[in-house]
């Protein structure tokens, strides 16, 4: 594997020092995590600001760990400067999405950089939907654009049921993030690479179709 790229490393260390604030300082964390009664107060830095703290030290892991994994393959097809824009967009999505689904819920908070990294994950996907990925406690390569699809309708079930506490609503605005501005930076994907373009959008059209619906 390459050297890690500065881009990623800056994200990572910014992640890093808000996190470690966040662990000592709880006045610090409660006034910049995701909290939907305060945001609709008019506290709109709160969407971003979410995105880099953390709970605790393997949540922070498991986010930068996965975010070093597939930043690459982003930065190797767009740079610095389109990956850094990608993960923003993809962590604003994340939280325009949870403010959605739990606007009615002043209690709700959240916080973490999964949404932002997961519209990494996707963009990544979308951009190598064939190359073969490994997870944990399956001793079987699987193909990108299965696993990003399989993701994303666990995270429809996540959301539906309430599974965990995980912020399963942020992770789908971050995919939708990535997912979008991939498209928007490389349109062409639309013609090359027509059939992926369509099977990683389906989880997105049944979200906004099970919603329209009354069924999340």
């Amino acid at each position: 594997m390459n050297d890690i790229d500065i881009a990623t490393i800056a994200i990572i260390g910014a992640n890093i020092l808000v996190s470690l604030k966040g662990f000592n300082d709880s006045y610090f964390f409660d006034r910049y995590k995701f909290a939907i009664g305060a945001i609709r107060a008019g506290q709109k830095e709160r969407m971003f600001t979410s995105g880099f703290l953390h709970v605790d030290i393997p949540h922070l892991f498991f986010n930068m760990f996965t975010l070093y994994f597939f930043a690459d393959v982003v930065i190797g097809w767009f740079g610095q400067m389109k990956f850094l824009i990608i993960y923003a967009i993809s962590l604003l999505a994340g939280s325009l999405l949870a403010l959605f689904f739990h606007k009615d819920e002043p209690y709700y908070s959240a916080v973490g950089a999964s949404g932002a990294v997961t519209g990494i994950l996707y963009s990544a996907i979308l951009l190598q939907p064939n190359d073969s990925l490994y997870i944990m406690f399956i001793p079987v390569p699987i193909p990108a654009y299965v696993l990003g699809i399989g993701y994303l309708l666990y995270s429809i079930y996540g959301m539906k049921s309430r599974l965990g506490n995980i912020g399963h609503t942020a992770h789908f605005g971050g995919a939708i993030g990535g997912y979008a501005t991939t498209l928007l930076f490389l349109p062409s994907l639309l013609q090359t690479d027509t059939l992926m373009v369509l099977l990683l959008a389906i989880p997105i059209i049944l979200l906004f179709i099970l919603e329209k619906l009354g069924k999340i």
